[in-house]
């Protein structure tokens, strides 16, 4: 493992814009150990009403989380960037074991140590329940394609 994670901050538009990006195709690739690699050792989290701290409880929460929202998309935007921190607007679909779909909305909050690896995540979701003809995540499993939009784009 490296032992940082680019960019570094403190972050200009163009970083945290690229830092928000990489942070997406992790998450849309479901792969807990990997994500969890782009978080310090004993980072700390709060998503939703769950806290918990360090990479072990990041990896059994991704685990339990990617079980339950099935087909799983994720589009994140950068909000705002101040030195070492980035907040982030995101939209995520995905639907149950019973095949109900949902629009997840939320707003993150980032803070990283000098070596690029976010040592504290604060997540405020909501889910809204939609039809699978009103989805718009339609890509393929795994990273968002360049040339597919963004939040703004889709008018999200």
């Amino acid at each position: 493992m490296s032992d940082t994670r680019p960019p570094l901050p403190p972050f200009t538009f163009e970083t945290a814009t690229l830092k928000a990006r990489k942070a997406e195709d992790a998450w849309n690739t479901h792969d807990p150990e990997k994500v969890s690699l782009a978080y310090t050792e004993d980072s700390s989290w709060r998503n939703r009403s769950d806290f918990f701290t360090g990479r072990p409880a990041i990896v059994a929460f991704l685990t339990r989380k990617w079980a339950k929202e099935l087909d799983y998309r994720l589009i994140k935007e950068l909000w705002a960037f101040h030195d070492n921190r980035i907040a982030v607007r995101f939209q995520y679909e995905w639907h149950d074991a019973a095949g109900d779909w949902f629009r997840s909305y939320g707003n993150e909050q980032w803070e990283f140590d000098e070596r690029g690896l976010m040592r504290r995540r604060e997540a405020s979701i909501n889910d809204v329940v939609i039809k699978e003809n009103q989805r718009k995540f339609l890509w393929p499993k795994g990273p968002r394609p360049d040339d597919f939009p963004g939040l703004t784009e889709l008018g999200l």
